[in-house]
């Protein structure tokens, strides 16, 4: 059950991870879709990659709030950071909060384990004790909690598509155990401070601007160096790619709807967010150097077939993801509408610009 009683026209907003991928296109598109929304974005900036790309994003962020009717004020510092995080709740009392700042990347998890910890358990922590006292003293206080969590939690899940009610127990990374964490811990915010909140289980967000460790953007790295690309598994994974704006959409739509008590009289929910079609790895490569040569990122006569090496898996991947998103359909009509194609063409106009010129 939802309570579709949160308006964003004149709210305010906080969302963690301001500079991040996902964050950055939802500030974008709700400074474009909201009427005199205050948007408060934090983000840490730290250089997990380029921080030019954070600062780009940022920037557009910026010129969108000189021609919207709302506002958008940023502050440099980490969730983790307990003091700064209270203090940015009393001083802008925030409507709703959308957690998706996080230290993301499945492989980076397994030889830095501490940027985890720190990040996405001490960092959210943070978040649902402001969340928490944000009631305090008969203040109205965060009407809704909306968080990332990933697809990663369902490790090495043999039934496909993976649905929430599926259980997730035996995560194959840190990063995901994190996650999985992430959940349990609001759960039980949400049963004990009656904090509504609702979790997205988010499936390989890709898109212009993305992230650089995902598969697309760092093959494109190597294509444009003439280096070769890994096809991990020897090319027999699938994944669910969802491009950005659809899961803005749908964010979007998530934000607006608190949960009404469950039956166990807990505001919780989870959603998986995802294109609900797997692809293959090796189709998604082929499509992406079409793409890239249609745009002249890459020759016509580029040969691609050298630049291929087939390897095993790498630790902490999973052969296939699939997305059940049949409970975000019913709930929101949430149904991505962007094919794997138009997505990647847009990809390779946007680095074509960004970084070939």
């Amino acid at each position: 059950m939802l309570e579709k009683n949160i308006k964003l026209d004149g709210s305010t907003i906080l969302v963690t991870g301001a500079a991040g991928f996902i964050g950055a296109n939802l500030i974008l598109a709700l400074m474009k879709n909201a009427q005199n929304i205050h948007i408060v974005g934090i983000d840490n900036m730290n250089d997990y990659y380029d921080v030019a790309l954070k600062e780009f994003r940022l920037t557009q962020i910026k010129e969108c709030s000189t021609k919207a009717s709302g506002n958008f004020t940023f502050i440099r510092g980490s969730i983790a950071d307990k003091t700064l995080v209270s203090e940015l709740f009393a001083r802008y009392q925030p409507q709703v909060v959308v957690n998706l700042a996080a230290q993301a990347g499945v492989r980076y998890s397994i030889e830095n384990p501490d940027a985890y910890i720190e990040s996405n358990l001490i960092g959210f922590y943070n978040i649902l004790e402001a969340c928490r006292h944000s009631y305090d003293n008969g203040a109205k206080g965060v009407a809704h909690l909306v968080y990332a969590s990933s697809s990663s939690v369902y490790g090495s899940n043999k039934k496909i598509p993976y649905a929430t009610e599926d259980k997730v127990d035996n995560p194959v990374s840190l990063y995901a155990a994190t996650k999985k964490s992430d959940e349990l811990l609001a759960h039980a915010y949400a049963k004990l401070y009656n904090i509504p909140s609702t979790g997205l289980r988010f499936f390989t967000v890709y898109g212009p601007a993305g992230r650089p460790d995902m598969a697309y953007f760092g093959f494109t790295d190597k294509l444009v160096k003439n280096e070769t690309i890994k096809i991990f598994n020897y090319g027999n994974c699938k994944r669910d790619f969802t491009y950005i704006d659809d899961i803005v959409i749908g964010i979007e739509a998530v934000m607006q709807c608190a949960p009404l008590p469950n039956e166990d009289g807990v505001k919780y929910k989870i959603y998986n967010i995802g294109n609900n079609q797997p692809e293959s790895l090796l189709d998604f490569v082929e499509i992406l150097q079409d793409e890239l040569k249609s745009v002249g990122v890459l020759p016509e006569n580029y040969d691609f077939a050298a630049h291929k090496e087939f390897v095993g898996m790498q630790p902490g991947d999973v052969e296939v993801t699939y997305a059940d998103v049949s409970a975000l359909e019913r709930d929101f009509g949430f149904k991505p509408s962007t094919a794997l194609r138009e997505g990647l063409r847009n990809f390779a106009q946007w680095y074509k610009q960004f970084y070939a010129n």
